[in-house]
């Protein structure tokens, strides 16, 4: 867990006392506030275990067990204070607890009190949601082919250099992975990782989720303003995915930002720093954007400190076959079954282009294992265009008719039938290719 500059600033100023323990229990943050309280110095509990220093703390139990405790009354020196304490939770995981103290000076401070620590945590814990995670590690990453190898070992590399990196490739290859095994290597990985995609955004929209804006910079804009993403992910990774659809005036700022190390709000007059490691993402050649003056040369030179290129999965065959056999056990176990694959059908996959790369295979795999009613996946039961597309590449090879004569003439008529029809015609001709009559053939079909 770590606590941002911008949430530090926010809890100095509080009149009530904080103290943010991780999910061991140890003692991460404490405000002024917290010390002026229970008068225990800064450095006599900040990065030390509650269990340990203080036997009798009750925020571990709630830890541990996930319940909230409210109204516990306590007393240090004369001065009495209620201490509330809550679980902080992370994709309903507890990752660690908050306590809140409040003075007890009448009954209407004590419930003002109550109340503003209430919606104070609330506000947490919101936040925390929002902290994003990176999901995946270098281990989540499938390679085998000595291309993809070697796009792996590069980014294992520059993981924990803190410069920019570029990744980039067609749609579908695998470049968010990527992303997120670099943070997660990184020595940032402990703080926030943000991911944007800036497609997804009008451009002004995009802006203000950036950089954020102050209360009345324009028409709509939040009572309070709205912190942007750039302060959000702060001591840690800023992803942009898809950078090369951001607007040509927005890219400039985004320039600045990066040679200045600080961001602006929109309507706001002081400069912020920031601390991020900027990792973007395209499927477009930004170098020829450039030339088209559809981006900024200055800013690609400074993104693409570090380029990956992930290639496209025709330009890696080894990887397919322990990626359509990663995806079919994901399969396996979500729907509880054991179905394998036959070696035909991984001789199509093998050889099919994939256009739309890993997300395509993926997909493929999903179809073939809902299609299939016994435990194999065989030629019939992957998607048609791949089938259409293996068949007309001669991919397949004959079987020999002494291992399974009945499997291989139905499989050969089915070959036929898909190159040359289903008409009077294709019927003529695909009996004459198979050699047969076509009486025979009709004979077959049935």
């Amino acid at each position: 867990m770590q606590i941002t500059e911008t949430e530090k600033i926010i809890f100095d100023s509080l009149y009530d006392g904080v103290l943010i323990a991780d999910e061991n229990s140890t003692v991460r943050y404490i405000n002024p506030s917290y010390t002026r309280i229970t008068k225990v110095e800064k450095e006599d509990i900040l990065g030390k275990s509650l269990i340990e220093i203080r036997p009798g703390a009750k925020l571990p139990s709630v830890i541990k067990n996930g319940n909230q405790r409210l109204r516990i009354p306590r007393k240090v020196d004369g001065v009495e204070y209620f201490v509330n304490m809550v679980p902080i939770r992370e994709n309903g995981e507890v990752i660690g607890g908050i306590s809140i103290l409040n003075e007890i000076n009448d009954i209407y401070k004590l419930t003002e009190a109550l109340n503003q620590s209430n919606i104070m945590i609330q506000k947490l814990q919101k936040r925390m949601k929002r902290m994003g995670k990176a999901k995946y590690s270098f281990d989540d990453i499938i390679s085998v082919d000595e291309n993809s190898m070697n796009s792996k070992n590069l980014a294992k590399k520059i993981a924990n250099k803190n410069s920019n990196v570029l990744t980039t490739g067609e749609s579908g290859t695998g470049k968010e992975l990527y992303v997120n095994a670099i943070h997660n290597a990184s020595n940032r990985q402990n703080g926030p990782f943000i991911a944007v995609n800036c497609a997804t955004f009008e451009s002004n929209l995009l802006e203000s989720e950036l950089f954020g804006y102050e209360e009345g910079s324009f028409t709509g804009a939040k009572k309070g303003g709205k912190i942007g993403l750039f302060e959000v992910a702060n001591g840690g990774t800023l992803f942009l995915d898809e950078i090369s659809e951001m607007n040509y005036g927005l890219q400039a700022k985004l320039l600045r930002t990066l040679q200045e190390n600080t961001i602006r709000r929109i309507g706001g007059l002081e400069e912020i720093s920031i601390d991020i490691r900027l990792i973007c993402a395209s499927n477009k050649n930004l170098k020829n954007m450039v030339e088209e003056n559809k981006f900024r040369e200055d800013l690609y030179y400074r993104i693409a400190v570090f380029p990956i290129n992930i290639l496209p999965l025709r330009y890696r065959r080894k990887d397919i076959e322990p990626l359509a056999l990663h995806f079919l056990n994901e399969m396996n176990t979500k729907t509880e079954r054991q179905v394998e694959i036959s070696d035909d059908a991984m001789r199509i996959l093998q050889n099919y282009e994939w256009p739309g790369n890993i997300r395509e295979l993926k997909n493929a795999i999903e179809f073939a294992i809902h299609m299939v009613e016994e435990n194999i996946i065989k030629l019939e039961h992957l998607p048609k265009i791949i089938q259409i597309e293996g068949i007309k590449k001669n991919i397949v090879l004959p079987k020999k008719l002494e291992e399974i004569i009945k499997e291989t003439e139905a499989m050969e008529i089915k070959k036929a039938m898909l190159i040359y029809g289903n008409t009077v015609d294709g019927k003529k001709k695909a009996a004459e290719a198979l050699g047969i009559s076509l009486a025979t053939l009709y004979n077959k079909l049935k």
